[in-house]
């Protein structure tokens, strides 16, 4: 009888369909409060030969030398940078991943921030609840004025599924539409600009492109200072391709008018972010794909993949799908 392989995953799933994993394998879950700590996820993965994790967990060299039988790895999530991805494909390691499922979610958080920031959503809900909304101050013709929305122009840095429903979106509000995209891409009702452009003429710029070596650090100073004056900075891609420092200075000097974020650099948001001292930045704690539905179906790709690797075959969602042909 062939002996069952070992699989770890690192966080309970939702949608129900963990069942069928554990059938086909010795599964273990992590069961703890909080995130697995990494020390753990070393101990624990040190004989499996499959992982199932999450964005918060860490798959780099010092994993994999103490994982000498792992054979494939598959992340409930669309981005892989905190996966090692070079080094898994040298060591012939698929990775799986969740692509498509959260495209539209993500471009309605996208959007709920930008509304949120140009309308002074999070700031007013703050004044109410700290009871500064009386009698003697009920109302003036500056209380709370915020930025116009509709007929405004949106610029969208990244033209992928989720920025291409970011544009759909913004067709709705009747705004004029931008965009850069690392390759040319055509898409109706969309001007592809340089980034430079983009910057000088948008009223509301949406970070839609991935965190790559290219990308990483695309919004620093320079560019920031190209935003035009009074305008709102968006980001529900990834931390780090934003400089955070750059735009709180920006900020500062009121050259950004608002800002809505959902990703950070450092994640959990560090307590001494200067983005947190800025009446004006809604903050969101990564929740761009946090639907039941959506999260569910994430799941259910991390699992199909696992459950493909398992059986030795191509993992439907693949990261890294040149393993294959080594």
């Amino acid at each position: 009888m062939t002996e069952r392989k070992k699989v770890l995953v690192t966080s309970a799933l939702p949608g129900g369909r963990l069942p069928e994993l554990e059938e086909r394998c010795d599964m273990t879950v992590w069961q703890g409060e909080g995130p697995m700590p990494a020390d753990t996820l070393r101990d624990q993965l040190a004989d499996c030969s499959g992982l199932v994790c999450t964005l918060i967990n860490r798959v780099d060299r010092q994993l994999l030398d103490a994982a000498p039988n792992l054979q494939f790895v598959s992340s409930m999530s669309v981005g892989v940078d905190h996966i090692d991805l070079p080094l898994l494909t040298e060591r012939g390691i698929p990775v799986g991943h969740t692509p498509g499922v959260l495209v539209d979610t993500t471009a309605d958080t996208a959007f709920a921030l930008l509304l949120a920031a140009a309308r002074r959503v999070a700031e007013a809900d703050r004044f109410v609840r700290a009871g500064l909304w009386r009698p003697e101050n009920p109302w003036s013709p500056d209380f709370f004025v915020g930025k116009d929305v509709s007929g405004a122009t949106l610029g969208i840095i990244g033209l992928g599924e989720i920025g291409q429903a970011v544009a759909r979106r913004a067709e709705g509000f009747g705004m004029r539409i931008l965009a850069w995209n690392r390759s040319p891409r055509e898409v109706p009702g969309v001007q592809m600009v340089s980034l430079e452009e983009l910057l000088l003429r948008s009223d509301f710029v949406s970070v839609n492109v991935a965190l790559t070596a290219e990308t990483r650090n695309l919004l620093d100073a320079e560019h920031i200072g190209m935003m035009k004056p009074g305008s709102v900075l968006v980001n529900t891609a990834r931390g780090g391709i934003v400089d955070e420092a750059a735009l709180a200075e920006a900020l500062d000097s009121g050259a950004v008018y608002a800002a809505g974020f959902d990703v950070f650099e450092q994640e959990p948001l560090s307590t001494d972010n200067p983005l947190l001292a800025h009446e004006r930045v809604v903050l969101a704690p990564h929740i761009g794909s946090a639907t039941t539905l959506t999260r569910a179906r994430m799941a259910a790709l991390a699992i199909d993949n696992a459950l493909a690797a398992l059986d030795g075959e191509r993992m439907p969602h693949c990261a890294n799908r040149s393993v294959y042909d080594i």
